[in-house]
């Protein structure tokens, strides 16, 4: 069974199981506990001790009285249990800063991390957002519909590009072409009608158009099925996915930062740039 203070290894197989890769996907620590205590035989107060944890909190997630939302908890678990790094991302984190490294030319992101910071959320890197956007002189969005990011007063970014009568930034943003078959798609993925997706962009495009008066701004149509929801403030990306299940602002957020040969950062700009250029400008 082990001391408290025996490291847990599990093989690399049991991380591939069906069951604890659903657990590590839905955040669902208590699953995760009770397979780790099955295949390892680790008492309650050794996963504790290995997470930095104490026995009663272990024993509180377990039973369900305790949930873990934190990032940091999060990266406690996932290196007290010694995750490789297929498990890690399943779970929403960046591969560990050492450890497996690839072979031939593949990037290495173990030697030149590019994903810099994980958030449960949009919600959970607001604050981060928000102060970058006051000081960026170049702004990107790739959106469906652009209403929480930028056409609200209330939106996430609008009222922190206000420079106090100094020049804003300049500003790139792409929506879903609402007239397009993709626009049709993902309203049905997600539940909503067409026609209210349709006026939520017209909306959206709306209320970018008062910023012209007082910006640079361009905003552009684009016509495939979104995928990636993106945010670049000056050399910063923040990227989100949409998926048949949510919006992209409930998906995982990761703050990406340019590095030396780094594709994952080359691989979203490409892909803004690709878009833009296939894009119809309506402002």
């Amino acid at each position: 069974m082990g001391t408290a203070l025996q490291p847990i290894r599990l093989p690399d197989l049991a991380w591939q199981n069906a069951e604890v890769r659903d657990a590590l996907r839905r955040r669902d620590v208590a699953t995760l506990f009770r397979y780790v205590q099955h295949h390892s035989g680790a008492s309650q107060a050794r996963i504790g001790a290995q997470t930095g944890m104490t026995q009663s909190r272990v024993n509180e997630i377990i039973n369900g009285r305790r949930g873990v939302t934190q990032l940091d908890v999060f990266e406690r678990i996932a290196d007290g249990l010694q995750m490789p790094d297929p498990a890690r991302r399943l779970l929403g984190l960046a591969p560990r800063a050492e450890g497996q490294r690839t072979v031939g030319a593949a990037f290495d992101l173990a030697a030149f991390p590019e994903i810099v910071r994980v958030y449960n959320d949009q919600a959970s890197a607001t604050a981060e957002i928000q102060r970058a956007a006051r000081s960026a002189g170049e702004l990107d969005v790739l959106a469906v519909r652009g209403l929480g990011l930028l056409a609200l007063r209330d939106s996430l970014l609008r009222q922190h590009l206000d420079r106090d009568g100094d020049p804003g930034p300049r500003l790139r943003v792409l929506l879903l072409d609402p007239e397009s078959p993709a626009a049709v798609r993902r309203a049905e993925e997600i539940g909503e009608s067409p026609e209210s997706l349709f006026n939520g962009i017209l909306l959206a495009e709306a209320r970018l158009r008062e910023l012209a008066d007082v910006w640079p701004v361009e905003v552009y149509r684009y016509t495939s099925v979104p995928v990636w929801r993106l945010i670049r403030l000056d050399r910063t990306l923040y990227v989100g996915a949409f998926d048949s299940d949510w919006e992209g602002h409930k998906s995982a957020t990761y703050k990406v930062l340019p590095t030396p040969s780094g594709p994952l950062y080359r691989g979203w700009l490409r892909q803004f740039e690709v878009l833009l250029d296939s894009a119809e400008r309506v402002i």
